[in-house]
């Protein structure tokens, strides 16, 4: 990771959130692109060896991204989120989870209200991440399960993806 770039991931167990802070060394226009659609997301979402492979994406307020993660081996877990709000270029929130091949969420695994702001600042833009889990049960679960871990290394793949449309 560019050690300039701000990245800051504190867990709030009293209020069931994980807050992320992180900057990307882009434009505005090409980072929410980067977060909202399909064709950039799979390229960075879902750390190596795993990767994402989107079955749906309808980036709107109402709709839903439906994807699965992809193991080497072609193991899929899959996942979904539901847009709620979005303001383009500056928010979106979003509820979701794991789910089945179908979208069906399955409630014995976390789900979570994930709020992103994007702030340009000085040639790099910041996003400000939200995510609150119903209970602690779910928040120390997503850890558990590699969690911050998932998301540095995504955060790499996502540097490295911006800087190939700098060249």
């Amino acid at each position: 990771m560019n050690p300039t770039l701000l990245f800051d991931f504190t867990v709030n167990k009293e209020n069931n959130t994980i807050h992320i802070t992180r900057e990307f060394a882009a434009n505005l226009e090409l980072v929410w692109q980067a977060w909202t659609t399909p064709e950039l997301l799979d390229q960075w979402w879902g750390p190596q060896p795993w990767r994402a492979e989107t079955t749906t994406m309808d980036f709107r307020e109402g709709g839903f991204w439906h994807y699965a993660m992809v193991s080497p081996e072609g193991e899929k877990h899959w996942a979904k989120t539901n847009f709620i709000a979005i303001v383009k270029e500056k928010s979106f929130a979003s509820k979701g989870g794991f789910s089945d091949e179908n979208g069906t969420m399955n409630p014995a695994l976390p789900q979570n209200l994930w709020e992103n702001n994007f702030t340009p600042k000085n040639n790099k833009v910041q996003v400000d991440m939200l995510l609150t889990y119903d209970t602690l049960d779910d928040l120390e679960k997503e850890l558990a399960m590699g969690f911050k871990e998932g998301m540095t290394i995504d955060f790499q793949q996502l540097d490295e993806l911006l800087l190939t449309f700098q060249k």
